[in-house]
């Protein structure tokens, strides 16, 4: 995950593709560090989208508009005065480097052409778009960097802008096999930190692929490599850069399940036994990409007061549960009162008085026992006492053996709503999930007259054989999908012994064949607990053999001679049909 300069390469030659030649038709600067440029070219209209966001520096086309404020940032209103109506002669990449120019053709006051250079920067937290002349003078910048600020370059009006070389690294496009050697292969660190340490551009994701590429360990150290490995490495490295002058780019984002992980501008070897969904343009990538990156960030901070309110209650619970099974590991000696007792009353007569303890013979085990006494009581009243001890640890096992289950089927429910909170992919999602934790008391209900409004819907996917999957998001969704929405002859999958959802595969008139068993019960594993696991064992059965458990928690069910397969929870593959 990294805009490095093999992303910035990709971006670059399909920047100045689609816009070499287009006329600047609009300027608009809808954050402080970002700015939106719509452009007209080959009768077609396109919006460019550059950040110098600290966080999130990025550029990429788009489709999705931003408008500016109303009153325009002076950065803007002289972007706009000098090149609103310019055209973009080429965009290029500077060697390796993380950038982007622009250079623009305009006319100035005196109507003669002028040239002037917009310098995209995207370095992380130095990230900047600046302006120049020609000649690179800069004429403003988004942001503006003093001396005081730092002591390597000052981005300011009026003074000369320069690439910064705060580390000398070699230009991977045009390193000798003797500099690399001598460099990247001599140094004492891991191949793949010397290599994103010494060569421009580099990021450690394709560090890593470089090393994956070439059969050699990354995390061994660079110079204990032998020659022809070192050579295979350089020319795995060559290979790479040629592709980048061909333009052989092959934009993709590589997916954990559901959850993006990765992109690149080329394919990543290293990731091969993952879903790599590839795109037509790095844009694409990007804005889908930090799209659904955004999604699942913005989902987890909705979702954190409901994570804690569960968190809590199932620490109190699981300690509870702690507890209670300790204490009822306490009650286990209650026979042996009850046994005392009946011994005292059958061999008492044989007590001395005042003595401190009776042997006598367990006619259970034939074996003889010592049974202690207390010396002031007669062996009538040691056996009350007994009897006594026995009858409170029996009361206290039985309330136990029920505050166990109710405080285990607690956690198991707790559990549940975890699992429906992993799940949730959006707000509407979020709004069963705290009703269910308000209806079981853990949230306070706030009366404000209005009734809730349910817009959520199961996930809906459709099998390789044309079969409909459906899958719940919580534990409200399950019953409804197992005990109102499925008929007796559908197919109904679970993960085994785990919190997760409930998965129906409609049927229809005949038996689905066995793709579609295996796809539904990837989607159970997928969404359940053991999300992400290689191996899970999945339960199915037909709906029909499915039970409510009587007073139990909504989602919680009980089944019989039912059938198992273990597989593996990536559901890449597996078409889902977005809800309308």
């Amino acid at each position: 995950m990294a805009l490095d300069g093999t992303v910035i390469s990709c971006m670059a030659w399909e920047l100045n593709h689609a816009l070499a030649g287009g006329k600047i038709n609009k300027i608009a600067q809808p954050e402080k560090d970002e700015l939106m440029l719509t452009i007209k070219n080959n009768r077609k209209q396109y919006r460019l989208l550059v950040s110098a966001s600290a966080s999130l520096p990025l550029v990429y086309l788009t489709d999705q508009n931003k408008t500016g404020p109303m009153t325009a940032p002076n950065f803007c209103m002289l972007l706009r005065k000098h090149i609103g109506s310019g055209r973009i002669l080429r965009i290029w990449q500077p060697g390796m480097e993380r950038i982007l120019n622009m250079e623009i053709e305009h006319l100035n006051e005196l109507g003669d052409i002028c040239r002037k250079l917009l310098i995209i920067e995207l370095m992380g937290k130095h990230s900047n778009i600046i302006f120049c002349q020609e000649d690179g003078m800069i004429l403003d910048s988004i942001k503006h960097v003093s001396a005081q600020v730092s002591s390597v370059r000052e981005v300011l009006p009026g003074r000369m802008y320069f690439i910064p070389e705060t580390q000398h690294k070699y230009d991977p496009q045009t390193i000798t096999e003797e500099e690399f050697f001598s460099s990247v292969c001599q140094k004492p660190m891991p191949l793949s930190k010397a290599i994103y340490t010494t060569l421009t551009g580099i990021s450690p994701l394709i560090a890593e692929e470089l090393c994956h590429r070439s059969n050699l360990e990354s995390d061994q150290s660079a110079n204990s490599f032998q020659e022809i490995e070192q050579i295979h490495l350089f020319h795995t490295l060559k290979r790479m850069m040629e592709d980048l002058e061909t333009h052989a780019f092959m934009p993709n984002i590589v997916y954990d399940g559901k959850v993006p992980l990765e992109y690149a501008a080329f394919l990543l070897t290293q990731y091969q036994d993952m879903h790599t969904e590839t795109y037509d343009t790095m844009s694409e990538v990007l804005e889908r990409y930090y799209a659904e990156k955004n999604t699942i960030t913005r989902i987890r901070q909705k979702s954190s007061d409901l994570r804690r309110i569960v968190q809590t209650a199932l620490d109190r619970s699981r300690k509870k549960y702690d507890l209670q099974k300790k204490q009822l590991k306490d009650t286990e000696k209650r026979d042996k009162f009850r046994i005392y007792g009946e011994l005292l009353n059958t061999y008492g007569y044989e007590a001395v008085p005042g003595s401190r303890e009776l042997s006598a013979v367990n006619y259970y085990t034939g074996e003889t026992v010592k049974i202690p006494l207390d010396p002031t009581l007669t062996a009538q009243e040691n056996a009350k006492k007994y009897f006594d001890r026995y009858g409170k640890l029996k009361r206290t096992y039985e309330a136990l053996e029920h505050l166990i289950k109710e405080t285990k089927e607690e956690i198991q429910h707790l559990e549940s709503i975890s699992t429906a909170l992993d799940i949730a992919l959006n707000e509407e999602d979020l709004v069963q999930v705290k009703e269910e934790l308000t209806q079981y008391g853990y949230i306070r209900r706030k009366y404000t007259g209005k009734r809730v409004k349910i817009t959520s819907k199961p996930f809906h996917y459709l099998s390789s054989d044309g079969y409909d999957i459906y899958v719940g998001k919580n534990n409200y969704q399950n019953e409804e999908l197992t005990f109102k929405f499925a008929t007796g002859n559908d197919w109904w999958f679970h993960a085994k012994g785990a919190p997760g959802s409930h998965v129906i595969v409609k049927a229809g008139q005949g038996l689905p064949p066995d793709r579609t068993f295996e796809e539904a019960a990837r989607l159970a594993a997928w969404y359940s607990s053991h999300r992400g696991a290689d191996k899970v064992e999945v339960d199915y059965v037909e709906k029909k053999q499915v039970k409510k458990v009587n007073g139990g928690k909504p989602g919680f069910v009980i089944y019989h001679t039912n059938y198992s397969m273990v597989i593996d929870s990536d559901i890449s593959g597996i078409r889902q049909i977005k809800e309308k």
